[in-house]
């Protein structure tokens, strides 16, 4: 039975802050950095903000976009490697805030920047099985980067949240096709109790990020027997805005085609955020009949790969009754680094 996307949800926290401010307390040419890695700002979670709060908005944006019933989601995934507790799940919280509790499975996952995708895949079986009407698949951030590292100029926030269901509801977005490539390539990790992570610099490009997007977007071009320019939109996981861009020209992808999902440029890198905010932004300007390619990247590594086909309920679904991801990104108030570190706990106060 095929599965898709019945309806979606997205929210970026409105702080944000430059290359530039990161770079000037460094003694860095922070714009320089900015320019090279291809991010003009990044977005911050303020102090009342975390995996929990950005998961709990995305699912309600979702659920004002549909006249499903909560109490019909029989399960709840909530991606990230950013959940506030070690030991207490984040999904739990999201099905009590969407009244979707408590006759549903819910359970947290983890694979870095893919995690969101992971429980995408996890609920396509679910509910194509007939197991339950719906599940959401949620992937969401507050990521981090130590004081000066280069993660520092692109780990960002920001999250978002897809009922998923089958083609006997009105499905926006229909599942094609999916693939997953994984291997055991250490390129970035943080051990249990570390507050930063480490990453292997230029490893993480070659062979972990380009070996990974690369080869799960062209095999599962195979499997659709599918072209590059059979897509109207594609999606790539965006560490920076370089990256993404250099994949899709290896794939045979053009720049417009990359437009409306690659966001990196103006908020960062939201991680497990990063594809499923993308691909809310091109939900808010898709029309029927347009197909989406998109490909997420865990480091540890992995890609998992999706081909969409839009359909005609696009044009039926309330969209205007969320916020659109273009009017989250314009909707910014710059802090300074002070502020920041403040914000992201990086100054510890002595016990």
């Amino acid at each position: 039975m095929k599965t898709g996307i019945v309806s979606y949800g997205a929210y970026i926290p409105r702080t944000r802050i430059e290359p530039a401010e990161i770079g000037r307390v460094w003694g860095i040419d922070g714009e320089a950095m900015g320019k090279g890695l291809m991010v003009h700002r990044k977005s911050v979670p303020m102090p009342d903000e975390d995996t929990i709060t950005i998961s709990v908005q995305a699912a309600r944006d979702m659920m004002q976009r549909t006249q499903a019933d909560p109490e019909e989601i029989g399960a709840i995934f909530v991606g990230s490697e950013s959940h506030p507790y070690a030991v207490k799940p984040t999904s739990t919280i999201v099905a009590e805030a969407i009244e979707a509790a408590p006759h549903l499975t819910a359970a947290d996952y983890e694979f870095a920047c893919k995690a969101g995708t992971a429980a995408i895949q996890t609920s396509m079986g679910l509910v194509g099985s007939g197991m339950m009407r719906y599940s959401v698949a949620i992937g969401a951030d507050t990521s981090q980067g130590a004081p000066g590292d280069a993660l520092e100029y692109t780990a960002a926030a920001g999250g978002a949240a897809l009922l998923i269901g089958t083609e006997k509801e009105r499905l926006i977005a229909v599942i094609n096709h999916t693939y997953s490539f994984t291997t055991d390539t250490p390129d970035f990790w943080r051990r249990e109790g570390q507050m930063y992570p480490s990453h292997g610099g230029r490893f993480t490009g070659e062979p972990a990020y380009f070996k990974h997007v690369v080869t799960a977007g062209k095999t599962l071009m195979e499997m659709a027997d599918t072209k590059p320019e059979d897509y109207h939109h594609v999606i790539l996981h965006q560490p920076n805005g370089k990256f993404p861009n250099r994949a899709g020209k290896q794939m045979g992808f053009t720049s417009e085609q990359l437009k409306y999902g690659l966001l990196t440029p103006e908020i960062g890198n939201t991680y497990s955020g990063a594809v499923m905010l993308g691909l809310a932004s091109v939900l808010d300007i898709a029309k029927p009949g347009d197909r989406i390619l998109m490909v997420a990247f865990g480091s540890g590594a992995g890609s998992d790969a999706f081909d969409l086909t839009v359909t005609d309920e696009i044009e039926k679904i309330p969209r205007e009754k969320g916020t659109t991801v273009r009017e989250m990104i314009d909707n910014y108030t710059l802090i300074d680094y002070a502020t920041y570190a403040k914000y992201r706990g990086k100054i510890k106060m002595r016990e």
